[in-house]
């Protein structure tokens, strides 16, 4: 996959691509990187880039010419052939569809992205009527510029890519992700016996490691007592409780089964 950043600020990103997994994963050639400086595209000697909104109102807004230049000069598709030719160019606004994991995971089936990093008051509109083909926000908050969100969509995609994680079952089992694991098979064709559960759509259980007593608070019994079964509701539970206290919405779009329905039926009646 190859990713093309358009920006005012390229030396931002020396930073953010640069460790972990998203550099791992330049170096092993799965994803690649191109910076472009959208003031390389202007035609005054200031390299202008934005000026005052139409109407009047607070604040710069992005011009359109430098990032219509930009982009084609990429040799980006028509917007409306990029589906066909797995390519998407996303342009990063306060006001744009929020981004989650399922955007991520439709992100991480292309082959070329291309993320415009808004600033200022915001960019000039025809560029998302006529030139991006997704608005995509981080959150609802209000950054300085895309650059952050930018990052941030970098990293999320980037995991998803096989080959990128060390175990690729970790990005299944993660919070929100929808995707479900499939089950490992023994050398005598039995099935492995598993007490990982997939998050489908829920936030992660928890997690501890050794040492087993620290401070005084020990790590709960069921996870070092080697039942499978019991380990995995365990944890199924302890998603559950997570997501009802933390993000609740999260519970109206996922599919729950009746053994999950009846713990979360338990969960709310412990919290009333």
């Amino acid at each position: 996959m190859k990713f093309e950043i358009v920006t005012i600020f390229p030396d931002f990103f020396r930073g953010p691509l640069d460790y972990g997994i998203v550099r791992r994963a330049r170096e092993a050639g799965l994803v690649e990187f191109a910076l472009h400086d959208l003031r390389a595209f202007t035609r005054d000697r200031h390299k202008t880039v934005d000026d005052r909104p139409f109407g009047g109102g607070e604040g710069m807004v992005f011009k359109p010419e430098p990032l219509f230049e930009c982009v084609e000069s990429l040799g980006v598709t028509a917007k409306d052939q990029r589906d066909r030719k797995r390519e998407s160019v996303v342009l990063l606004s306060a006001t744009g569809k929020r981004f989650d994991q399922q955007t991520a995971q439709e992100l991480a089936q292309l082959e070329r992205v291309v993320l415009i990093c808004g600033r200022y008051e915001g960019v000039d509109e025809r560029v998302n009527d006529y030139l991006a083909d997704r608005e995509i926000s981080v959150g609802d908050f209000v950054l300085s510029g895309g650059e952050i969100g930018a990052a941030l969509i970098i990293d999320a995609v980037t995991r998803l890519i096989p080959g990128a994680l060390g175990n690729e079952a970790s990005s299944q089992q993660e919070s929100f992700s929808h995707r479900v694991l499939s089950p490992a098979i023994e050398s005598d064709g039995r099935l492995a016996p598993s007490s990982t559960c997939g998050s489908g759509g829920l936030l992660d259980y928890p997690h501890y490691t050794r040492p087993a007593e620290f401070r005084g608070w020990r790590v709960p019994e069921v996870l070092a007592g080697g039942n499978h079964d019991e380990i995995r509701r365990w944890r199924r539970r302890r998603a559950l409780e997570k997501t009802v206290r933390n993000r609740p919405d999260l519970l109206e779009r996922v599919e729950l089964s009746e053994e999950e329905r009846e713990m979360l039926e338990k969960i709310r009646g412990q919290e009333r």
